[in-house]
């Protein structure tokens, strides 16, 4: 059904749970996998971020290596054909959204799997939603995976490692 899974990841549990789930389709489909991480750096606004600049956009590259070194080590695990990737948004106007567009049409995917916090009300409106931006460009099927089944996941995982808690 797909042959080509594109999933942003940034290093969150969130990007972590649909990395799994992209894993999964893969794995049911014969697929291969394209973890993407994106750079994006903040806009230079003055003498002090220009000083600052190349510090920071290293920084977010090396983190960018080791989210992708650690993807890579999970596609080898699950027996899942793919490499990861690591683009960066450019100065012109760009954003995370439209980055991982053009990246999901250069690869040819035909699904991407996206983690999304969930947030409402004011909070999305104050820290928008790369995901909900990502759905209104995407020319092909997406699939959210909600923060709250990553923190479902994780209650669970915390009453496993602690069987002598009290119930609630």
């Amino acid at each position: 059904m797909y042959s080509r899974i594109l999933v942003p990841i940034d290093g969150s549990a969130i990007a972590s749970h649909a990395l799994d789930e992209a894993l999964k389709i893969a794995r049911a489909n014969g697929s291969e996998v394209q973890p993407l991480f994106v750079i994006d750096t903040p806009p230079v606004s003055g003498e002090a971020s220009a000083a600052f600049y190349v510090d920071i956009r290293d920084a977010f590259a090396k983190e960018g290596a080791a989210v992708a070194a650690e993807a890579a080590a999970r596609l080898k695990q699950a027996g899942v054909p793919g490499a990861p990737r690591v683009a960066e948004v450019e100065l012109t106007g760009d954003d995370i959204a439209h980055r991982i567009l053009k990246t999901a049409e250069e690869y040819g995917a035909d699904l991407v799997v996206l983690g999304t916090h969930g947030r409402r009300g004011w909070r999305r409106l104050v820290l928008g939603s790369v995901a909900e931006h990502f759905l209104r460009l995407s020319r092909c099927p997406v699939l959210l995976v909600p923060a709250r089944t990553v923190e479902t996941h994780a209650d669970a995982a915390q009453d496993r490692s602690n069987p002598q808690k009290e119930p609630s």
